[in-house]
């Protein structure tokens, strides 16, 4: 009998609780502001969905924003949705539209990133390459047209965020149309691709960069070395491509490297996400007083 009672007692307990929570309250959590819509590729007919956020004095005024553009939109969304809520709030950060561009409709794994984000087509990867032209095209043409249609954006001041292969297409951007972006945030990049060809590139345009007015945020993990956690030297390449901007000598060109300590591939994308977001849209560079 005592046992029965304390049984009963326990069951008693757990409805309580439960009709306290109240079944009917249990959603899944979303994202405030937020929106998901789909823009198509009129040259592949690929269907892209578009994650996008609207800050928080967006209904309330009615002046132009920037806009950050993410790759990768289904890991990185949520980490800058989140890690920029209280700096924008508090104003230490301008207020900005977030837009993460979704790997295509129906792909299978990466099949999508790894032929948006590459510059060539590399015969050795069991996935299709070189897509990146017709990917920076698409943004161009497309996705920011939609953005200008639909919402109060600030055509000259738009930044890109790309990781791994998405840090490589950024490069690549930068590289071939630097005006699409005014700040480049590129974390982890992927320079080893297809026998470092991004530094061939580079070598083949540097003595035609002229007029380059771009913000360029690198970030690497300490860890992302042959010695330590990684197939290649990645914080050679990084520091590497740094440099080679610096010599091009851009009066317009800022430039900026970190090596996160302690981080490898899997883990350095948050901090280079917001610090590099910190030194973009920070009021000290809105005003030139960063370093």
């Amino acid at each position: 009998m005592k046992y029965l009672l304390l049984t009963l007692l326990i069951v008693t307990s757990l409805c309580s609780l439960q009709s306290l929570a109240g079944e009917g309250d249990i959603k899944p959590f979303h994202i405030p502001r937020s929106l998901v819509v789909e823009v198509t590729d009129p040259v592949t007919k690929r269907v892209y969905p578009l994650f996008i956020k609207l800050p928080k004095s967006y209904s309330s005024s009615d002046r132009n924003y920037p806009v950050i553009y993410l790759t990768d939109a289904w890991y990185a969304f949520q980490i800058v949705s989140g890690a920029t809520r209280y700096p924008m709030n508090t104003k230490t950060m301008e207020q900005a539209i977030i837009v993460g561009i979704s790997h295509a409709k129906g792909s299978q794994g990466d099949s999508s990133r790894v032929l948006d984000y590459t510059p060539t087509v590399n015969k050795s990867w069991r996935k299709q390459t070189g897509g990146a032209k017709q990917h920076m095209e698409f943004i161009e043409n497309e996705v920011f047209s939609y953005m200008a249609r639909n919402y109060r954006v600030d055509s000259n001041n738009r930044t890109f965020i790309g990781h791994s292969l998405g840090g490589l297409f950024g490069s690549y951007i930068l590289l071939t149309k630097p005006q699409l972006f005014k700040n480049y945030i590129l974390g982890s990049p992927s320079y080893w691709f297809d026998n470092k060809f991004i530094f061939g590139l580079e070598r083949s345009v540097a003595k035609t960069m002229a007029n380059v007015n771009a913000n360029v945020f690198i970030a690497i993990g300490e860890r992302e070395t042959k010695a330590l956690e990684s197939s290649h030297d990645m914080v050679d390449d990084a520091k590497m491509f740094y440099e080679k901007m610096l010599a091009w000598q851009q009066p317009d060109l800022k430039a900026k490297i970190v090596v996160i300590p302690e981080a490898n591939h899997q883990t350095a994308f948050p901090t280079t996400a917001i610090q590099g977001l910190h030194w973009a849209l920070s009021r000290c560079n809105m005003s030139n007083k960063c370093t």
